[in-house]
């Protein structure tokens, strides 16, 4: 008995001790005994990469005391979890020199840019989590991002203005396995895009709050984009943005083809997007295509002039199949449901003047062409269902291809309220089910292919005058400031 009983200690300690080791026994590093001060004044980079790799050798937890804490770029290593508290801020330097220069993907295509203000960079084991605040104090980038812009458009450079105008990103994670974002971090005002998850595997973003139109609307302040990257969970966000809020992203053009990553097994649920360029977004980077994707219980205010969105171009090339959305509730959103294969001809399709001798390596690859036949996306074996939209302008903006039209699309269980019912325009095999729609006016049904199950009263044959009109302005379009 008394052996048993000492076996059983034995055991219950050594058990103890495993649990200790792997959780209770993290060590805490406090930034300020590193230096950082938290007056929002002094420059902290060096001093919280400090405590970050201090963290990095043993294993453990970066902490703040409360205060603002300017910082350039710190990188958060394997086995590190940052912490930001509530009461704790990590303001962005405005100086793009506190930002490094270092490759990566950006919209698209592999090139040097400067790094985010936190980024997990190929590393494994991660985590940034709190109720505090990353602050990128963006406004100086934008309107960088509007003059170079303002300079660029009159000169046919529209495409090149969003890389030639090098803008920090918030967050990034890029080649990284097993990272953990959330825990009621509030991100704002971010500089380019906010959260960019890239070449990346097994990450799980729970519960932030993204807040970009403070003090002005930022361009191209995406909430959180998924590019080319596997095993995504994004859920319990809450995205007020200037542009895509929950964007699937894969490549663009020769490069993204190059590439040839997909964007695959992608769970995002349990959101609600108040202001943004569309509720959930694929491309418009379609390039390595993508597979898996369930989107659920998502719901979208007036703020947001889309709910779901399809985007590519004719040389962007890629796939969608099996993808599933479900469960929205839009709510004044304008339009239910847009899907563009031409979108933003000005921004998508890149052509070097011949005037201009003298320009970056990246313009060659944005501009190398892509042969017609591998430059259109194919979309195909998507289910749509449980929708429910009030206060729409319009139902269906659907534009494909007729050498590629849209296919095997279901869509059961709507109920939508609009006051038009728009078109849908080359698509193939695809069916309603259980469809209550009350519109103003019909849908309008061209060139497809099979278009089943509409109530008789809610369509018409279309009467289209021009595919995909490039002269009207999509949202990402408007200048704001």
């Amino acid at each position: 008995m008394t052996f048993m009983s000492t076996s059983w200690l034995r055991r219950a300690v050594l058990a103890c001790a495993l649990l200790l080791a792997g959780a209770v026994c993290a060590k805490d590093f406090d930034a300020t005994q590193f230096g950082a001060q938290g007056d929002g004044k002094t420059l902290n980079t060096a001093a919280i990469q400090k405590a970050i790799d201090a963290a990095a050798a043993e294993g453990g937890t970066v902490t703040f005391k409360p205060g603002t804490y300017l910082s350039g770029s710190i990188f958060v290593k394997t086995g590190v979890t940052l912490k930001i508290d509530k009461g704790v801020t990590i303001l962005g330097s405005q100086r793009l020199q506190d930002y490094p220069v270092m490759p990566t993907r950006i919209a698209g295509i592999e090139m040097r840019w400067p790094a985010a203000l936190v980024n997990v960079y190929e590393q494994n084991k991660a985590a940034i989590t709190g109720e505090g605040t990353i602050d990128g104090d963006g406004k100086v980038f934008w309107d960088s991002y509007w003059s170079l812009r303002k300079t660029y458009e009159p000169r046919g450079l529209r495409w090149a203005s969003d890389y030639d105008a090098q803008r920090p990103r918030l967050i990034q994670v890029f080649n990284s396995k097993d990272v953990k974002i959330g825990g009621g971090l509030l991100l704002r005002r971010s500089g380019f895009w906010t959260l960019h998850i890239c070449y990346s595997t097994d990450i799980t973003v729970d519960g932030v709050v993204i807040r970009n139109n403070e003090g002005a609307l930022g361009p191209s302040t995406d909430g959180i984009d998924i590019d080319s990257s596997k095993r995504v969970l994004v859920q319990h966000a809450d995205i007020d943005v200037n542009d895509d809020a929950l964007c699937l992203k894969a490549g663009r053009d020769s490069d993204g083809q190059r590439v040839a990553r997909s964007t695959e097994d992608v769970i995002i649920r349990d959101s609600i997007v108040r202001t943004a360029a569309a509720g959930v977004t694929f491309g418009s980077e379609t390039s390595g295509g993508f597979r898996n994707i369930e989107a659920y219980n998502i719901t979208t205010l007036k703020g947001v002039p889309v709910g779901i969105l399809f985007k590519s171009a004719h040389t962007r090339g890629g796939f969608g199949e099996n993808l599933r959305l479900h469960d929205f509730k839009m709510i004044d959103t304008p339009v239910v449901l847009r899907i563009n294969m031409n979108w933003n001809p000005s921004y998508s399709y890149a052509k070097i003047p011949d005037e201009i001798k003298d320009y970056p390596p990246y313009w060659k690859t944005l501009s190398t062409p892509v042969p017609r036949e591998k430059g259109i996306a194919h979309f195909h074996d998507v289910r749509i269902w449980n929708i429910h939209a009030r206060g729409a302008t319009t139902a269906f903006e659907v534009d494909g291809y007729s050498e590629a039209p849209l296919s095997r699309f279901t869509l059961e269980g709507l109920d939508i309220e609009a006051q038009n019912g728009g078109h849908i325009y080359d698509a193939k095999d695809w069916t309603f089910t259980d469809a209550q729609l009350k519109l103003g006016t019909p849908v309008s049904l061209e060139d497809n292919q099979g278009v089943r199950g509409l109530p008789a009263a809610a369509a018409q044959p279309g009467q289209r005058k021009q595919k995909q009109d490039p002269s009207k302005k999509t949202f990402e379009e408007q200048d704001k400031s």
